[in-house]
């Protein structure tokens, strides 16, 4: 059975996190995940705390498991947010675009395992100093917001820098990836392209079907010039950015604008014109939709299967 620390620190059944989504990752996909055995995670992303506590007290009448909140430090809600899952006493939290460390007291005290998400091995240091009970290491294969570094490249680093467990995340989309990533020094793996395709996920079907037909070449980085990259499917919209990115004479203000709602267009109205569809590296691995508890046993019996069959190349 594919068991880490990572298990026993969050209290889940198999070491397998779905990755917070904005406008896409709820308290029905997080419950799904999480009764499948792993740890489904609700995305804050810009929402404000009434809807985010609105979704956690949903996830507890849909589960008896632990479940997650990623808290989005950029968000103009991250204060109230990080207070009110420390009144809610949410099992765990993950931490994006930014530095949780003005937060980590209050979870700690409300009993929270925080587990920042981190692009280098020095914010890992940092987060392992502060009090993080481990980090996911997400390369930039993953989906939205990313770093510089592949998961390759990163994930050992990381490894080799902190003592805490770290997941690693990135360009993981199956049974591979995971053992892969166990190969790489980490105690499990997070997903989040895999789980958009989950039939307990309310993304816009526009979405799944965009990402059920992707190709290994399909996905492309914007907003590198304003200090935020994030990776999607390439759409006109995805297609105008880049161009407007690189061109002088559109401002900083501009560019900001032209972004702003677009992946809410994707996500709950399926705008394939001014929609920005987010999605990994992996997406041309997902082929169809399934329930969150077939694509948490398929990740676990592939990764299981390539790592017992390891020894084979030892001679």
């Amino acid at each position: 059975m594919l068991q880490s620390p990572i298990c026993d620190l969050v209290g889940i059944e198999y070491p397998i996190f779905q990755g917070a989504m904005a406008w896409i990752a709820d308290a029905q996909l997080a419950a799904a995940v999480s009764n499948a055995g792993g740890l489904g995670i609700i995305a804050s992303g810009n929402a404000p705390a009434t809807w985010v506590r609105e979704q956690v007290r949903r996830a507890r009448t849909l589960t008896t498991r632990p479940f997650g909140v990623n808290v989005m430090l950029m968000s103009p809600y991250a204060a109230e947010i990080a207070t009110m899952v420390a009144e809610e006493k949410v099992p765990v939290i993950t931490t994006g675009a930014g530095n949780p460390a003005r937060y980590m007291e209050m979870w700690h005290e409300a009993g929270i395992v925080v587990i920042p998400v981190v692009p280098s091995s020095g914010i890992a240091k940092l987060m392992q100093r502060c009090g993080a009970a481990a980090v996911v290491a997400e390369g930039g294969e993953s989906g939205g917001h990313v770093g510089d570094l592949t998961t390759m490249a990163l994930l050992p680093q990381v490894c080799d820098a902190v003592t805490i467990p770290v997941m690693a995340a990135g360009g993981i989309g199956d049974g591979r990836g995971v053992a892969a990533a166990f190969m790489l020094g980490a105690c499990g793996a997070q997903l989040g392209t895999r789980f958009l395709v989950a039939k307990e996920c309310n993304v816009h079907q526009t979405y799944k079907d965009k990402v059920l037909k992707a190709k290994d070449i399909d996905t492309m980085s914007t907003g590198k010039r304003l200090g935020h990259p994030v990776r999607s499917l390439k759409t006109p919209f995805s297609q105008k950015f880049f161009e407007q990115e690189y061109d002088s004479s559109v401002s900083d203000e501009e560019l900001v604008k032209l972004g702003e709602g677009a992946l809410r267009l994707a996500a709950i109205e399926g705008d394939e014109e001014n929609g920005c569809f987010l999605a990994g590296q992996i997406a041309g691995l997902v082929t169809q939709e399934q329930t969150a508890a077939e694509i948490v046993q398929e990740l676990v019996t592939e990764a299981e299967a390539l790592l017992r069959g390891a020894p084979q190349w030892v001679k």
